[in-house]
């Protein structure tokens, strides 16, 4: 799954409040009641392939985010290279340092039944997603959420919960690839200005309009 494709659809899930005893489910729920903004650090692999293989370590990436719902985001990967996703609430653009190029589009046509629809989107995350207890594993409490609509890109997402934040996020996409995200260093509702997802184009950058 090539990094455009799992963040322009975009990507990733996250925190919450809840007690130590509540499933995956109830302490999502009070995590998207309670949280209107959040930052914090990811990493991301890509664990099966098309063909049922694992990928080369090369696929590995990682980086920092902040959002504020609903829509609000800056989503930058650091390594291997730089690459930042930042959309503003109307608009999302996707700047590439190497090439020195933006491409923009409507959030609208990027967010729908996509993993950036539980992380930046709106609170009614029940109109896109069928919600269900996806059990205990490797020390966490696992959340599906299953895209309602059906030319989505993604199968199943599955969410890691544990002592109220979300630690882990699975992307099953339909071409049978599997990535993983990893959270780190969760701050819920720091201070943000106005002017905090404001994107500036870069110096002499080319634009790109979808």
């Amino acid at each position: 799954m090539t990094r455009y494709k799992l963040m322009a659809a975009l990507t990733a899930g996250l925190l919450l409040v809840g007690g130590a005893q509540a499933s995956a489910l109830e302490q999502f729920k009070s995590f998207v009641s309670s949280t209107k903004a959040a930052k914090g650090e990811f990493t991301q692999h890509q664990v099966k392939g098309t063909n049922g293989d694992t990928p080369k370590a090369a696929n590995n990436s990682s980086g920092t985010f902040v959002f504020a719902r609903p829509g609000k985001f800056i989503w930058t990967y650091t390594k291997p290279y730089e690459q930042v996703l930042q959309a503003d609430g109307d608009q999302l653009f996707i700047f590439d340092k190497d090439l020195n190029q933006v491409t923009t589009k409507k959030l609208g046509d990027a967010l729908g039944s996509s993993p950036a629809a539980i992380l930046f989107g709106s609170n009614d995350l029940e109109k896109n997603f069928t919600l269900s207890e996806g059990g205990t594993r490797d020390g966490l409490e696992w959340l599906k959420a299953v895209p309602k609509a059906k030319d989505t890109s993604f199968e199943q997402i599955a969410i890691g919960l544990k002592d109220g934040l979300p630690a882990a996020m699975e992307l099953k996409d339909s071409f049978g690839q599997t990535s993983v995200l990893k959270f780190s260093k969760i701050e819920k509702n720091p201070a943000l200005s106005a002017t905090s997802f404001k994107f500036v184009v870069p110096k002499g950058a080319d634009v790109f309009n979808n």
